[in-house]
């Protein structure tokens, strides 16, 4: 397993450098399929993302459940965000987001907006260092161990859903991928015994992922 954010999955997988793709980016991963790297894509499970932010919540959006509201105070009032920017499927959802706001982020990084060009772990690390919001997926929240006095600010917003997918390498564009393997670990991951390990899997009680491969 190499693991890395969705853009740099794709990019090594669109080079043949490995078997299964398996990220949460859907219309990245179709036009992946659609441009003959991968056979066929299938949902596998989903969470949400949220934005977690400091306890005195500067830009006043603790509570909110419509993000691109939210990401729109965090804007005007300036206060610090700071974003993976590493063309991961959290960052490619968050910029979504921006866009839907009208903000112009790229002209606001180094400002406001930090990018720091690493994985969500070490985002959010900084992010709770310099007090600012963050964009993460559930999962990795519930598992953070360094919480310091963030809390999530915005969540359930239907734009915060997270589908996660799975792409066997096509064989034929990349004659190295080792397809039946490869194939295997599909099937048992769209399969009933692999959804309820999805479903089954669990940090201090709480459930990280749901499952929702058709007929999974």
């Amino acid at each position: 397993m190499v693991a890395v954010g969705t853009g740099q999955a794709i990019r090594n997988a669109e080079n043949g450098d490995g078997d299964v793709l398996f990220v949460h980016a859907r219309l990245a991963e179709e036009a992946f399929v659609a441009a003959g790297h991968g056979v066929a894509r299938h949902d596998v499970m989903y969470n949400d993302f949220v934005i977690v932010g400091p306890a005195e919540d500067p830009a006043g959006v603790a509570g909110l459940t419509d993000a691109v509201a939210a990401l729109t105070r965090i804007a005007a009032t300036g206060a610090p965000f700071a974003s993976r920017g590493d063309d991961s499927g959290t960052h490619k959802a968050e910029l979504r987001l921006w866009q839907d706001t009208g903000t112009d982020v790229a002209a606001a990084s180094g400002g406001w907006y930090r990018e720091t060009g690493s994985g969500m772990g070490a985002t959010l690390n900084a992010g709770v260092a310099m007090g600012a919001y963050v964009m993460t997926d559930r999962a990795t929240w519930i598992s953070f161990g360094n919480k310091g006095g963030h809390r999530i600010a915005v969540e359930g917003d239907p734009r915060l859903f997270n589908q996660y997918g799975v792409i066997l390498v096509n064989p034929a564009r990349h004659p190295q991928v080792r397809a039946e393997a490869g194939q295997r670990f599909v099937d048992w991951l769209l399969s009933d015994r692999g959804q309820a390990a999805i479903a089954g899997y669990r940090i201090d009680g709480q459930q990280l992922f749901f499952p929702n491969a058709a007929g999974g």
